[in-house]
């Protein structure tokens, strides 16, 4: 007695097309929490900013009308912010190139292997970075007193007016020590991960060839440097439009030097808690954000070129 086995079943195959939607589906399944969270913290913000924007409250008869972009237009005309946006404009000019130039020599000196307790001179130069702005602003700025502290100390050593921080001509530079101060180690952690990530060959064919530490600085290091320089830069950008806790802290100490409008931020804060105009605030945070993107955009893409 024969048995006959029995034929294998048939393959069901899946179209393609419905593979990839179900690859689809799970991978928007896998990415939900992030749009979600990515949605309610930054986009609707923006957008609820955008909306304040493009009303007016109305002062005599109460609520708010729309103006459509009438508040663009005033901010635009605006003396108050463009002082403040010059100010700060100037202290990106000044500051940033100085701290990312402390920056880069301490991240070359600390790769060398000429620098003893590199490491303990690389915590040291980074842990300002890791003191809160206020409180690093409150201690310099009891160094920075006329009355009181190092600068009062040093100009009644020497019976004159040596140092005056505080005083209108001094006063951004102040600003910009305190800045310089906190993020020269942030820098500088940057451009020292960059270093790290430099192929020994390099170095092994510059000795090769005779190169001595100076020529393999400016030949394999700084070239090596570029992206890093160009996302410092960026990064510093950023912070010099967003300046607000150094001067606004340091106003107490200086109230007739710094003004509720002395930087952007600081005239969009004031505007809407001490005067009461959101909607206009919200109109001079979005000029400057806008400002502040096509600004990095631009460094950046001449960054990129650079590095073709």
């Amino acid at each position: 007695m024969t048995s006959t086995a029995a034929p294998p079943a048939p393959v069901v195959r899946r179209p393609a097309g419905s593979l990839r939607r179900g690859t689809a589906r799970r991978g928007w399944l896998f990415v939900a929490p992030f749009l979600l969270v990515f949605a309610l913290t930054f986009i609707a913000p923006i957008a609820y900013a955008v909306g304040l924007s493009l009303f007016r409250e109305q002062a005599f008869f109460g609520g708010t009308t729309f103006v459509g972009l009438d508040n663009y237009a005033l901010v635009l005309a605006d003396a108050k912010f463009w002082d403040s946006f010059v100010r700060v404009l100037v202290f990106l000019a000044v500051q940033v190139p100085i701290m990312l130039l402390l920056a880069l020599v301490a991240a070359l000196a600390i790769d060398s292997a000429r620098l003893h307790a590199s490491g303990f001179f690389r915590i040291v130069i980074f842990l300002p970075y890791a003191v809160p702005a206020v409180v690093a602003t409150l201690m310099w700025g009891f160094l920075y007193g006329d009355t009181f502290g190092l600068a009062a100390d040093l100009n009644h050593l020497f019976g004159h007016q040596v140092l005056q921080p505080l005083s209108a001509n001094w006063i951004l530079t102040a600003v910009g020590n305190v800045n310089t101060w906190e993020f020269t180690g942030y820098n500088m952690l940057i451009f020292y991960s960059a270093l790290k990530v430099i192929p020994g060959e390099l170095f092994e064919a510059a000795a090769i060839d005779g190169a001595g530490a100076f020529r393999t600085i400016l030949s394999i290091k700084l070239p090596a440097l570029r992206g890093a320089v160009v996302i410092a830069t960026i990064f510093s950008i950023i912070g010099s439009f967003q300046l607000f806790n150094e001067p606004n802290i340091m106003r107490t100490l200086a109230p007739n030097l710094i003004s509720t409008h002395y930087t952007p931020n600081m005239y969009a804060y004031y505007l809407s808690f001490d005067g009461q105009q959101y909607d206009y605030s919200a109109t001079v945070a979005i000029v400057m954000g806008v400002i502040t993107a096509i600004i990095a955009y631009v460094v950046q893409l001449r960054g990129s070129r650079k590095g073709l």
